[in-house]
């Protein structure tokens, strides 16, 4: 039976590697300050792989989210507590809200549901492509695994509003760096994810489900529609990080199983 990673060392360089396709690096010594150029979510900033000097201070912090002020992004950290465990104490003391993850490697040993009728992966010329990049933007607005308000209307509100992301994200696709599953139904897409493949090495990342669609288990069926994509491509790890531990047990049903905690840090005012 496949056991979950011994080292984190495959994850920490997937960390490092996936963003610089779309973003240029900033270096701040012991921090790596991620920038995108171009539409789409904005990045972070991070452990820089492989360094040897001093631990990070609140001070090397600091001068992190100066930068982020002056660019106009927001002040995000990123990483994993075993990796950098130091970190947390230099980010509580700048001033930033620290908030906890379960970091989750899938055992390929774990069967996959059936396919879920409503969820196929789309294509870069898929019609709806705005609506599934515009659903979890919806979804994460409004946390948590309750029913909302939020439906169709609004949707379309959002699709509209976030057009201009959507070429972007087709070169993505065409250039395999995004694989994105949706879930259809009615001319609308419910729930939407990803998966973000770097050689052997894919992370399934922004699942989210429209608010008025939530309880039907669609969260689920995007995701395993992903892994079964990423598996079938060659991945030989496929990870996420949980929004806490109810969707960590969720995600328990496809194979993924708890290896460490993933560290996300913003200002409270954003938290």
């Amino acid at each position: 039976m496949t056991t979950p990673h011994q080292s984190l060392g495959p994850l920490e360089h997937y960390y490092d590697s996936v963003p610089r396709a779309a973003a240029r690096a900033e270096d701040f010594g012991p921090l790596t300050l991620f920038v995108r150029e171009g539409p789409g979510w904005p990045y972070y900033a991070r452990p820089a792989l492989g360094w040897q000097g001093p631990a990070a201070t609140a001070e090397d912090v600091g001068r992190v989210r100066a930068r982020q002020r002056e660019l106009g992004v927001p002040e995000a950290f990123e990483w994993v507590a075993e990796v950098t465990p130091g970190l947390r104490e230099a980010v509580e003391a700048s001033g930033l809200r620290v908030h906890e993850h379960p970091l989750m490697v899938r055992d390929t040993d774990v069967a996959l549901p059936a396919p879920h009728p409503l969820v196929r992966v789309l294509g870069p010329d898929d019609p709806f492509l705005g609506s599934a990049l515009a659903v979890p933007h919806l979804a994460f607005a409004a946390p948590g695994t309750a029913v909302g308000e939020a439906g169709p209307a609004e949707l379309a509100a959002e699709t509209a509003a976030r057009a201009g992301d959507v070429p972007d994200a087709a070169d993505r696709i065409r250039a395999g760096r995004t694989v994105l599953a949706a879930a259809i139904e009615d001319g609308v897409a419910l729930c939407s994810g990803m998966h973000l493949p770097v050689g052997p090495v894919t992370e399934v990342a922004g699942v989210g489900t429209l608010p008025s669609a939530r309880r039907r288990g669609l969260g689920l069926a995007v995701t395993a529609a992903l892994v079964a994509d990423a598996e079938a491509g060659g991945a030989g790890t496929v990870f996420l990080s949980a929004g806490d531990d109810d969707v960590a047990r969720m995600y328990g049903r496809l194979g993924f199983r708890r290896v460490a905690t993933a560290l996300i840090a913003e200002p409270a005012d954003q938290g």
